[in-house]
């Protein structure tokens, strides 16, 4: 059966390592192999983005296939690299049942194929959808505390005071913002948080904190 295994990581960092998705891509082989798949009968789509939206050109693009007909499965080593929303997830899923292919999540302790193993990923990606909210809700709370402290939040304020003199005095001689960032990048000046590159944006953002 040919099948498609799916490889995602949230950052380019990730990316560039390689270590996220080769670990997917062993585990995906792995269990090829336990199936009595060949290696070669997996088709393997890349993508490097955020899972809270099911909308992303590597997922659509397997969804193509499987929708065509050109593979019978679609194989992820964790559910969370398919979606990390509930609602999405419950789509993909009652997508593959419509259209009659495998969806297969290597960490579900039993088979989506079978009707148990879909009841029971409901269950483990509404658990793990109500995690994120109150992870969410904690953070939130901890920095409304803060703020209530008089914490100030953010980045710390770091680009020296004579590159700030001198950009509020460039300003006030009605220099504009696109002139001042040129001015800087000319000059080799890094930004507040070490970047090589100024833009009028930049420099606006400058100007408001000053």
């Amino acid at each position: 059966m040919q099948a498609i295994g799916y490889l995602r990581v949230s950052t380019g960092r990730q990316a560039d390592s390689g270590a996220g998705i080769e670990a997917q891509r062993t585990a995906i082989l792995a269990e090829a192999t336990r199936r009595g798949w060949a290696a070669a009968d997996v088709q393997f789509i890349e993508e490097t983005a955020s899972g809270k939206n099911a909308k992303r050109p590597g997922l659509e693009l397997a969804r193509e296939a499987l929708a065509s007909g050109d593979a019978g499965a679609l194989v992820v080593s964790k559910m969370d690299r398919l979606s990390r929303s509930l609602l999405d997830f419950a789509s993909i899923m009652q997508e593959a049942q419509k259209q009659g292919w495998a969806l297969i999540a290597l960490d579900c302790p039993v088979d989506l194929t079978t009707p148990m193993g879909e009841a029971l990923a409901s269950i483990i990606a509404t658990f793990a959808q109500l995690e994120r909210k109150m992870i969410g809700e904690r953070t939130r709370d901890a920095l409304a505390e803060k703020r209530a402290a008089g914490v100030k939040l953010g980045r710390p304020r770091i680009l020296p005071d004579d590159v700030r003199e001198r950009i509020v005095a460039e300003r006030e001689e009605k220099r504009t913002l696109r002139i001042i960032a040129d001015a800087l990048n000319d000059e080799g000046v890094p930004t507040a948080h070490g970047g090589k590159r100024w833009y009028p944006s930049t420099v606006r953002a400058v100007l408001a904190a000053s």
